[in-house]
C-alpha cells in the first residue's frame, strides 16, 4: 500500500489509497478516517511512501492477576472489536490478546481479559440459529467463571438482548452487550469507551442481561440498560439506546466509577444453563391504514404460531382484521398486543375497538416492547401450546419486561 498526494483543482488531499473496485477511480483513506473517491482522469496524484502489509505477529499472552475478575469477550461482528485493513480497507475482526491490548489497553487493568470470536456478521444477518450459538458461548464463559462481555452490531443489539434475557437462566454474572455507532478507525469513536464501560461493569455483581452504550454525546458516561426495556432510538447518535419506560441500571463513567439507581439482583443458587427451547414460527407485524386482512390470512395459513401486533395507540387494529384474527385464534394461533408508541402501556379497556379484541382472544402485553414480545413469545411458545398457559405466562414478567 502507499500513501499518495492527490490535487484536483486547488484542493489538495493526503492519505493511503486503498483498492478501488472501478479503475477509473481511485479511493482515498484520509487521515481522519473517511474515505473519498475521484476519477483518475481529473486528478494527479504523487506518491509520497510505500510500506509492505504488517505480518502476522505472534499473540502476546497477557498476564494473569488473581485480583481481578475474569471477563469473557465474545465478538459476533460489528465494528467496536475491528479495525480497517488498509491494504483492502475493510473492517476485520482484532479480538487477540495483544490486538485488544492496542485497542483498549485500559480493559487489562480492570479483568482479566478472554477473548472469544462466535460470529463474524452484520447484526441485520442475525437469526434464532446464531442467537442459539451465542447463547451457548455464553454459558460455556459463566461455567468457566467468567462475566461476559458481547461485542455485537448496533442494529439488533436490543433483540438480541431480549433473547438472551429470556433464554439464559439462573445468571450470576454480568452479560453485557455492547456495540460501536462509528467505525473504530474514526476520530469520533465510540468504540474504545463503550468497550471499557462494558468490562467494567462485567466487574459487578449485576447478574442480568444489560446493553451498556454512550450515555451522551460526548465522552463522559455509558448508560446501562435492562436488556428488555431498551432501543435504539437514533440511525446515527452515539447516545442511540435509550431505556424505555423506566430508567437505567447504572451509570458508567470513563474513570471506573459506577452509579447504581437500583438494587443488585438476588443470586440464583441452580446452576446456569441456556434455555434452547424455542418457537420459529412467530412473526412481528406493523398495523398501518389500509392494512388488509390477506396478509394475516398468509401467516396463518404458513402455520405461524404466533403472531405480534404493533397495534396504533392503547392496542388497536383496523376492524377489518377481526374476522381472521378470530379465526387465527381458533386454529390455535396466539396473538398478542403491544403499541406502536415508544412509551406507556396497551390498554385495550378504554376503547370498543380494543374492548373487541379481547372479547376475540387477543393478549394485551402491557409496556412490552414488541421487539421484546417477539423474542418473548418465541420462549413461550417454544414451552407449550397450552392457550391458558400461553395467556398467563405472556402475561407473567419474566425477566423485567414489564414494569408492575
Amino acid at each position: 500500500m502507499k500513501r499518495v498526494k492527490v490535487r484536483k483543482g486547488n484542493n489538495v488531499y493526503e492519505g493511503i489509497e486503498i483498492p478501488s473496485v472501478d479503475e477509473k477511480y481511485l479511493v482515498l483513506k484520509l487521515d481522519n478516517g473517511y474515505n473519498i473517491a475521484f476519477r483518475r482522469n481529473e486528478i494527479n496524484v504523487n506518491t509520497i511512501g510505500e510500506f509492505e502489509k504488517k505480518s502476522k505477529k505472534t499473540e502476546k499472552k497477557i498476564r494473569y492477576r488473581k485480583e481481578l475478575r475474569d471477563v469473557s469477550i465474545i465478538g459476533t461482528g460489528g465494528t467496536i472489536a475491528s479495525k480497517i485493513d488498509y491494504t483492502t480497507g475493510a473492517v476485520y475482526p482484532a479480538f487477540s490478546p495483544e490486538e485488544l491490548e492496542k485497542m483498549v489497553p485500559e480493559i487489562f487493568e480492570l479483568a482479566n481479559i478472554y477473548p472469544r470470536e462466535v460470529l463474524q456478521i452484520l447484526s441485520e444477518n442475525m437469526n434464532i440459529e446464531r442467537w442459539k450459538k451465542i447463547g451457548n458461548a455464553v454459558i460455556e464463559e459463566i461455567n468457566k467463571g467468567r462475566s461476559i462481555v458481547i461485542a455485537h452490531g448496533t442494529d439488533t443489539m436490543h433483540y438480541t438482548a431480549s433473547f438472551l434475557s429470556f433464554t439464559l437462566k439462573n445468571l450470576n454474572l454480568p452479560v453485557v452487550l455492547t456495540g460501536s455507532q462509528r467505525s473504530s478507525d474514526r476520530p469520533s469513536s465510540d468504540s474504545r469507551m463503550n468497550l471499557f464501560c462494558s468490562v467494567k461493569f462485567a466487574t459487578t455483581d449485576y447478574n442480568r442481561v444489560v446493553i451498556c452504550m454512550h450515555g451522551t454525546m460526548d465522552d463522559t458516561f455509558c448508560y446501562v440498560h435492562k436488556g428488555v426495556k431498551v432501543r435504539k432510538n437514533h440511525t446515527s447518535r452515539r447516545d442511540a439506546f435509550q431505556s424505555v419506560n423506566t430508567k437505567p441500571v447504572a451509570k458508567v463513567y470513563y474513570n471506573g466509577e459506577i452509579d447504581f439507581f437500583e438494587d443488585l439482583p438476588e443470586k440464583h443458587k441452580e446452576k446456569a444453563y441456556f434455555d434452547d427451547k424455542i418457537e420459529e414460527k412467530i412473526f412481528l407485524l406493523k398495523v398501518f391504514p389500509n392494512i388488509t386482512h390477506e396478509i394475516l390470512d398468509f401467516l396463518i395459513d404458513q402455520k405461524y404460531r404466533g403472531i405480534v401486533l404493533e397495534g396504533t395507540g392503547l392496542g388497536h387494529t383496523p376492524s377489518i382484521l377481526y374476522n381472521t384474527i378470530k379465526r387465527g385464534i381458533d386454529e390455535g394461533v396466539t396473538f398478542c398486543m403491544t403499541s406502536q408508541c415508544i412509551n406507556g402501556r396497551v390498554n385495550m379497556n378504554v376503547y370498543q375497538t380494543g374492548r373487541k379484541l379481547l372479547e376475540i382472544g387477543v393478549i394485551p402485553c402491557e409496556d412490552m416492547l414488541p421487539e421484546v414480545c417477539y423474542t418473548k413469545m418465541m420462549h413461550v411458545l417454544g414451552h407449550t401450546r397450552e392457550s391458558d398457559e400461553i395467556r398467563k405466562l405472556m402475561r407473567k414478567n419474566i425477566a423485567g419486561e414489564i414494569m408492575e
